[in-house]
């Protein structure tokens, strides 16, 4: 009914500064499955990564390069590790560090892409695009400790009842266990949570064309490249979030979509 039509849709902007590869790992496999056979860190790395795990001070990296294909052979697959720049839009001075796969033929292509990676910038532009679907993985929103009544969303007790917010019974009396699976009050929220083939809208750069009046609540101004997901995503404001190409096979919205304009309104 709304083809050919405007339509408003609620959206997330996600900034998303640079990229370094901090290392390349080459992964071999035994009867045990997959393991990493060789590695060699990148001789160039920021000072502030040094915050977050130790970097060797004295390192050579051609001949660990060369011990690294010395067991090429024998991988069955190459993948990099990055670490982010988060200073670089004034949000933190620690990276986070996590491993990334790498599209190719076989093992010798990965490779050698991986080794020209060693001095560049990974710019979000270089991997995604608007229109397309994207997988969500982020850690949500910590509760602190919870009832099971908010915790699982059980009803409320009769007005008769000793206690209105004691969700559901836990057992019978022989055997006298609680069962696995029994709603009990504990921690709620910071886990990780996936949200599947969301709709990635706009890959952009102009920051005016997002910013709101006064900046956005609990964060600031947008000052890096950035992306327009449609809906919402996991964790608060600062926290990472890492984004993959959809697994299950759903097609995106390809050239059909295009953002005209972004509410700017304060949203203070």
């Amino acid at each position: 009914m709304s083809k050919g039509e405007e339509i408003v849709w609620p959206v997330t902007v996600i900034e998303c500064p640079p990229v370094k590869v901090f290392s390349v790992r080459v992964y071999g496999k035994d009867v045990y499955g997959e393991k990493v056979i060789g590695e060699f860190v990148n001789d160039s790395l920021d000072k502030q990564v040094a915050r977050k795990v130790a970097v060797p001070k004295k390192y050579n990296l051609e001949e660990a390069m060369k011990k690294v294909e010395g067991v090429l052979s024998e991988a069955v697959d190459v993948r990099v590790v990055v670490y982010t720049q988060p200073w670089k839009i004034g949000l933190k001075k620690t990276p986070e560090i996590f491993e990334i796969g790498l599209g190719g033929k076989d093992v010798n292509e990965k490779f050698e892409y991986a080794k020209g990676l060693l001095k560049k910038e990974l710019f979000v532009g270089d991997v995604f695009e608007g229109g397309m679907k994207v997988d969500v993985h982020a850690v949500t929103k910590g509760k602190g400790f919870q009832g099971s009544i908010k915790k699982y969303g059980y009803f409320l007790r009769s007005h008769k009842s000793e206690k209105k917010r004691r969700g559901i019974t836990l057992g019978q009396f022989t055997p006298s266990r609680i069962r696995w699976g029994i709603g009990m009050p504990g921690r709620m929220g910071y886990n990780v949570r996936t949200e599947y083939n969301k709709d990635l809208l706009l890959v952009g750069k102009d920051h005016e064309f997002v910013n709101p009046a006064g900046g956005f609540v609990r964060y600031g101004l947008v000052s890096g490249d950035y992306l327009l997901v449609k809906g919402s995503v996991p964790g608060p404001s600062k926290r990472l979030i890492r984004l993959v190409k959809n697994i299950r096979g759903c097609v995106g919205l390809g050239d059909s979509v295009s953002v005209k304009v972004v509410d700017r309104r304060s949203k203070q």
